[in-house]
């Protein structure tokens, strides 16, 4: 979607990707305010945390020698005006990331955008404490060097959680060569939050209207990831993981009885013993954002998942979710319990976020 987005610079230097793409009467009535929208369940003030918010660092990818596009070079407006719409739709707390662009960079260079890109992130969220965590960035590329960067980013720089891309390369996150990072995260008990990008083998197929590279080659691409990790043993060998992946998880939510009959009508491919579990099992361990479109798609997502692994996300800025408080308040069957967990409670366990 770059041809469609805006960066917005703070004085840090953090490019925040436009609001421009947000309703333009939402925007004007979100700066006239100046309040926040107070959200409570059953008469009980509740916290609520985005874990899915976009940012993005130009000097950091200058560093590639890049050049952004005109479109996100222009500066359109600065980190309050992020926060009038978080205030505006009554989002107290947003968890930023940054896709990967860098996977395709030799060590030198990825080490010095992760550094700039941790440090800068570091700085957003000290500025805006209560409003902002942030997820450390890490060279995935090279194992050995993400797990320094992501031992750095979470004790020293203070960031919550880890962002990473649904694959690196032409390497699904379940290869052995990534153990190393897996072993690390679950040893720092932080959150992965996963990330898809477009999948570029698929790019003639996905070519004309709709924008089909995002609109459906992004939750495949989470599928792909989320299932290579099921059916590899991932997360049998790392049981303890704590994994977000985006846009509801992808298609395994829906489709996910399909992989639990896999192996048993094909068995002869599937490595015995693996995985240890009916792979429907595994999304009960996994947790996903709420970007759905209907109170019927969210519900049959929390039917296969558990209330207690879905959080709320808006992909911020881009407008997939502009209603993210009442998407859950206005979900039928829900108990008080399960909004106040899905709107903020889970996310700020694991996020660190004092309630």
């Amino acid at each position: 979607m770059t041809n469609r987005r805006q960066f917005l610079q703070s004085t840090a230097g953090i490019g925040f990707v436009s609001c421009g793409l947000l309703d333009a009467a939402q925007r004007q009535k979100s700066a006239s305010t100046g309040s926040r929208r107070q959200v409570s369940v059953g008469g009980r003030r509740v916290k609520t945390v985005d874990v899915h918010g976009h940012v993005f660092i130009p000097e950091a990818y200058a560093l590639m020698g890049g050049t952004p596009t005109p479109t996100e070079a222009q500066a359109a407006a600065a980190a309050e005006d992020r926060l009038r719409v978080m205030d505006e739709q009554g989002v107290d707390v947003q968890a930023i990331s940054i896709n990967p662009f860098w996977y395709g960079t030799g060590r030198d260079v990825a080490s010095k955008i992760v550094k700039l890109q941790n440090e800068k992130l570091a700085e957003l969220c000290a500025a805006h404490p209560d409003r902002f965590v942030g997820y450390a960035t890490v060279a995935l590329q090279h194992p050995d060097l993400a797990v320094e960067q992501v031992t750095e980013g979470i004790k020293k720089l203070g960031l919550r959680g880890v962002s990473i891309g649904a694959r690196v390369g032409g390497d699904e996150l379940s290869n052995p060569k990534f153990h190393p990072f897996w072993a690390k995260v679950e040893e720092l008990g932080v959150l992965v939050f996963m990330h898809p990008a477009a999948l570029p083998e698929l790019q003639k197929r996905l070519q004309g209207n709709g924008l089909l590279t995002n609109t459906i080659g992004n939750p495949l691409d989470t599928t792909i990831a989320l299932s290579h990790m099921i059916f590899e043993g991932t997360f049998d060998r790392f049981p303890k993981l704590k994994l977000c992946a985006a846009h509801g998880g992808g298609y395994l939510g829906s489709y996910g009885d399909r992989s639990d009959n896999s192996c048993r009508v094909f068995p002869q491919s599937c490595t015995p013993g693996l995985p240890k579990k009916h792979p429907t099992e595994y999304l009960k361990q996994l947790y996903v954002d709420s970007i759905l479109f209907t109170s019927e798609g969210l519900r049959h997502l929390i039917a296969n998942t558990g209330a207690g692994q879905v959080v709320i996300g808006t992909d911020f800025p881009y407008p997939w979710n502009t209603t993210p408080v009442d998407h859950i308040l206005n979900t039928p069957g829900l108990s008080n319990a399960e909004r106040r967990a899905i709107l903020g409670g889970t996310a700020a366990k694991l996020l660190g976020i004092a309630s």
